[in-house]
């Protein structure tokens, strides 16, 4: 098989070097080669990839996104709005004529602190008296700048009119700044992101014509810079650039910076412009196909290429088409792929020598077919690896260990097939199988395969994505265009995990499989063969649930195959049914068989047909080889010690020959596994351990120790793998599964038993 798998698997990854030009491109020409004849000939390769370039190159085609415009148009629209509102609530403004009190004083009055309005109004009846200016100075100076040059107006402003013009005035600002305030807190129940105190205090402070003619720059300006689109990852300090520009000189100077920062706040981290993949795609093809074939002429007679000059590709192109680039077998490419193949096996052998039970050629021939078909789609470059198929079927039957090692192995050789290294299709897809190989084996439903498909999926389309950004030489502008093929990636990485889910029933049949999903299924009671058991064998059907029970939870303790361990023992004594009352489980009282025949030969045989026609039954319905091997190995090569010794007895007694021992003996084979061995020690405790009521559990431990002694001692298990040191712990494990089992219960009153309204 070893020899089998290196040939096989080089003929598939050696298929380049079977016909490979010995006259390729970058090597040197022996001797001078001449044109035989005239000939026109396309250069595809070089053609290919200028398209390719063309391709990938080209710039993204934008489109605007309508609903986004609207909405960004909107939040501009409604935070204009807000602040109309706060105006509506804070007018009317100004209170008096900017003539005679100027703009800036009015609000400085409006705005002040409360504490500083006292003050003003107390300075207002004693300082600002006409023609009293003693101690105003001084008590100017302690306000600040902005309320100084207001006190100033104030006083210049009171020199011209009367009291009672001045104290309409003060009333006029107090209202005023009744209506400022109210303004500020509808501001905080607006709760509007984009609406800052500073903001709005600018928009307030504004008359109504400054106000109207910087409402409509904005809308404008809004307008223009949303026709104009603004693309995906602009900064800020650009978009701050068009902002000033679109702004001016239709902004009032008063008004740009709180204007620019409105805009700013809606419009930062938002784009417009989305891009148009199908018409990207469109003119990508469209400028690909407008490239022209490259074409390569020449004359016969001609030099094609002189000796000891390298070769071209415009020159392979001649030699090729003209039959002269030597053409055959490439022997050093082909012990290089010997070599690397044998190296690649006999790996993935010593993994498997270590890791997994003994194999069968079957095992062999599935591995190496499951092997040949990745670098068999290798040869026809489709880049659609199916990796993640191979790990999932490996992991499933075998285990993950073994679907890594040959995930990691195949990867290699199917690169080395194809020849040219595409990385982004290589680490997708590895990635994809490694993730179906470390996972599938740990499942234990088709419903939790089915999701890893989609899992396998996702990172394969993710990861082509990624690598293709980063290995592309202009990877900034053809993200769109690579999207759609990481998408069509993914989809296959998940389209071999189905195919995989869907082949798998037929090659467990096929190749006699188990894989974890099937073990649960066959330890359904609903089977046809174990509601048999249950029926017709309901002694010993309870025999195999306490027996699966021990053999399960020292089959966890050790890190065994759990789910083997439980189904196997459910049906490792299924022979039982070719004659139930043959064995004392099933007689429920009745009469021993055995003690009518009075023969220990003939019960002796009955004893050691469950055995044989458990096979045939086990055969019949299609059990796996795994779970049959259960049945013959559970008895090993026991003996069967009852009707030996009567034989024994009866033998001394007439005096006859002395009883061969091997006659009472089961046939076997001894355990081959650790699985089938420990399902023999929880056998052979079974029934004592049900013989036990009220023991201890040292004098359980200590009847277990003495059955286990015995089948050591009889070699029953040399073949299984389990260590010596390990029977004690197995035989802790029954115990406590036997402590669980025989837990005691509280003793009820004797009254608690009877009838209600018995009156005892």
């Amino acid at each position: 098989m070893w020899g089998l798998a290196i040939v096989s698997l080089t003929s598939v990854i050696g298929y380049r070097f079977y016909n490979q030009p010995k006259l390729a491109v970058g090597t040197v020409s022996p001797v001078t080669i001449l044109a035989p004849n005239d000939g026109t000939f396309e250069d595809t390769k070089t053609t290919e990839e200028k398209r390719k370039e063309v391709r990938t190159g080209i710039v993204p085609v934008l489109q605007r996104d309508v609903e986004l415009t609207s909405q960004l148009k909107l939040a501009v629209v409604r935070a204009l709005e807000n602040i109309e509102k706060l105006r509506n609530i804070s007018s009317p403004f100004p209170v008096i004529d900017v003539q005679d009190l100027s703009l800036s004083t009015q609000q400085s009055l409006r705005a002040c602190s409360e504490q500083n309005w006292q003050k003003v109004l107390d300075l207002a009846k004693t300082q600002l008296i006409p023609n009293r200016t003693e101690n105003f100075s001084t008590e100017s100076q302690k306000f600040p700048s902005n309320l100084q040059d207001a006190l100033n107006e104030l006083k210049d402003y009171r020199q011209t009119t009367t009291e009672t013009e001045f104290k309409i005035l003060l009333e006029d600002i107090t209202q005023a700044r009744q209506r400022y305030n109210q303004a500020q807190l509808t501001l905080s129940t607006l709760r509007s992101p984009y609406l800052s105190s500073e903001i709005t205090n600018t928009f307030l402070n504004l008359d109504e014509s400054t106000w109207k003619s910087t409402r409509q720059a904005l809308l404008n300006a809004t307008e223009k810079i949303l026709i104009q689109g603004i693309p995906a990852g602009i900064p800020n300090n650009l978009l701050d650039d068009i902002l000033k520009i679109q702004l001016n000189p239709s902004l009032p100077t008063s008004t740009e910076t709180m204007g620019r920062k409105l805009l700013m706040s809606i419009l930062q981290n938002q784009h417009n412009l989305t891009v148009d993949r199908e018409e990207t795609k469109r003119q990508a093809e469209q400028a690909a196909q407008a490239i022209e074939p490259v074409i390569v002429e020449v004359k016969e007679g001609d030099v094609i290429v002189k000796a000891n000059q390298t070769i071209t590709q415009a020159d392979f192109v001649l030699l090729d088409s003209f039959g002269l680039s030597r053409r055959g077998i490439n022997w050093l490419g082909l012990g290089v792929s010997v070599i690397l193949v044998a190296g690649g096996v006999t790996v993935f052998c010593v993994v498997t020598r270590h890791i997994h039970r003994p194999m069968r050629r079957r095992d062999h021939l599935l591995l190496c077919l499951l092997s040949l078909s990745t670098p068999f789609l290798a040869i026809f470059n489709l880049g659609y690896t199916n990796l993640p198929a191979v790990g999932l079927l490996t992991s499933s039957f075998y285990g993950p260990t073994l679907a890594v090692t040959q995930v990691f192995l195949l990867s290699g050789l199917s690169t080395f097939t194809a020849g040219t290294v595409n990385w982004s299709y290589v680490l997708a897809g590895t990635a994809g199988g490694l993730l179906a190989a470390v996972m599938a084996g740990r499942l234990r439903s088709r419903d939790e395969l089915a999701r890893l498909g989609g899992a396998v999926g996702l990172v394969q389309g993710g990861l082509y994505f990624l690598v293709y950004l980063i290995v592309a030489p202009v990877a900034g502008t053809i993200w769109s265009a690579v999207l759609p093929g990481a998408i069509v990636y993914g989809l296959s990485g998940f389209l071999w995990s189905v195919m995989a889910l869907g082949i798998s029933p037929y090659l467990e049949r096929l190749f006699d499989l188990v894989t974890p999903i099937r073990l649960v299924e066959l330890a359904n009671p609903n089977c046809a063969l174990l509601k048999r058991l249950s029926t017709e064998t309901p002694g010993t059907f309870q025999h195999t649930l306490f027996v699966a029970c021990l053999a399960e939870a020292a089959a966890r303790e050790l890190h065994c195959n759990v789910e083997l361990v439980r189904t196997g023992t459910l049906y490792h004594d299924i022979g039982k049914m070719h004659d139930p009352l043959g064995f004392i489980e099933n007689q429920m009282g009745a009469p021993n068989k055995h003690d009518e025949i009075n023969d220990p030969w003939q019960s002796v045989e009955i004893i050691k047909k469950h055995v044989t026609e458990g096979l045939v039954m086990a055969r019949k319905y299609g059990l796996p080889r795994v779970i049959r091997d259960f049945i013959p190995e559970h008895q090993g090569k026991l003996l069967i010690s009852y009707f030996y010794y009567q034989a024994k007895q009866q033998a001394d007694k007439d005096g006859k020959a002395p009883i061969v021992e091997e006659e009472f003996r089961y046939a076997g084979p001894i355990p081959q596994s650790r699985e089938t061995g420990i399902v023999m020690l929880a056998d052979g405790c079974e029934a004592a351990l049900r013989s036990l009521k009220e023991a201890t559990p040292d004098t359980a431990l200590a009847m277990i120790h003495k059955i286990f002694k015995a089948r050591w001692r009889d070699n029953q298990l040399a073949d299984s793998g389990i260590k010596y040191e390990e029977l004690p712990i197995i035989a802790e494990v029954f115990v406590k599964v036997w402590q669980q089992f025989h837990h005691q219960r509280i003793v009820y009153p004797k009254g608690a038993l009877d009838p209600q309204g018995s009156g005892k």
